[in-house]
């Protein structure tokens, strides 16, 4: 290899803070014309659109139709299991939370929200009042 071929291949890297979109999108060309040149046949991806004018989203519909689990946590409560082969109807069973606290919302067991319980045409629904930021959820990943 000459010495030109590996100045070309040794590149200034970017902190990942600085990196933009069009960084991204040149990097994933040359690694397919790279892969295309080596390969008897490449694999040729589309690009991903962008939906929002201001390049802050990703088109991401292909994900809409994904089922999600999602559970609103009244409270929860410990008891022996004595206690509860007495449990029968017309029981009570003390939650560790208080009337009116807000409940927890949860998808796929992961806290994305706080609500408060409301009824409907006879049916209980929740009313999010509090949705827990993407950076909080993030965080809680890690």
């Amino acid at each position: 290899m000459e010495q030109n071929d590996l100045i070309e291949e040794v590149k200034e890297t970017k902190p990942d803070e600085d990196l933009g979109w069009e960084d991204v999108q040149n990097e994933l060309e040359e690694a397919k014309r790279s892969t295309a040149e080596n390969e008897a046949s490449a694999v040729k991806f589309e690009k991903i659109k962008k939906s929002d004018p201001n390049g802050s989203s990703l088109d991401l519909d292909f994900i809409l139709d994904i089922p999600i689990t999602v559970t609103v946590e009244l409270g929860r409560g410990k008891m022996l299991i004595g206690k509860l082969l007495q449990l029968g109807q017309g029981s009570v069973v003390e939650l560790t939370k208080l009337a009116g606290e807000p409940m927890d919302v949860f998808a796929n067991n992961r806290l994305i929200a706080k609500g408060e319980v409301i009824v409907i045409n006879e049916k209980f629904g929740v009313r999010l009042t509090d949705v827990i930021s993407t950076a909080e959820r993030i965080n809680k990943l890690k």
